[in-house]
């Protein structure tokens, strides 16, 4: 018998996360600064998100106070985004599911199809193998802000020289 694969969120469902999304609960951010974690969350603490951290092992990043876990956060985020080992994210995703998040939604090289259909059959939203600061930057046209070389300098068709 063969699983089928979990569906990939489309560019649409993306955008429209990030659109209705108020608060992202960062699981697994890192205060070391060569951590991608780390990085994500120093570009999103500068955005109007309003930002959690999630790690047992802080008391806080980047200035932001850092939780245990997501039933001790003082709202429920609209965006878990997780930043853990690939055995962790079932358990990432049942406190999810626990706390009545909408979204999950898995750092780039985080894929778990067994925990994204448990998330999707409670009725989540599942994102998996993507930056949420690349989409974020992507959709918001800043993607060029967040140190990636688009290559694009104006949209109109270059003239030959």
């Amino acid at each position: 018998m063969t699983v089928a694969a979990v569906p990939e969120a489309t560019a649409k469902e993306r955008l429209r996360i990030l659109r209705s999304a108020e608060s992202i609960a960062l699981v697994g951010v890192s205060a070391n600064p060569l951590r991608s974690s780390n990085f994500v969350a120093t570009y999103l603490v500068r955005t109007p998100f309003r930002v959690y951290a999630v790690n047992p092992a802080y008391d806080e990043v980047l200035g932001v106070k850092c939780y245990p876990t997501l039933a001790d956060l003082p709202e429920v985020p609209d965006i878990v985004d997780v930043f853990r080992a690939p055995e962790a994210i079932p358990g990432v995703v049942d406190e999810a599911i626990a706390v009545g998040a909408p979204t999950v939604w898995l750092q780039l090289g985080l894929r778990h199809d067994e925990a994204a259909r448990k998330a999707i059959a409670a009725g989540l939203n599942v994102v998996q193998d993507r930056c949420l600061k690349i989409e974020h930057a992507r959709f918001s046209g800043k993607l060029h802000l967040g140190g990636f070389d688009t290559g694009v300098i104006s949209s109109k068709r270059r003239r030959p020289i």
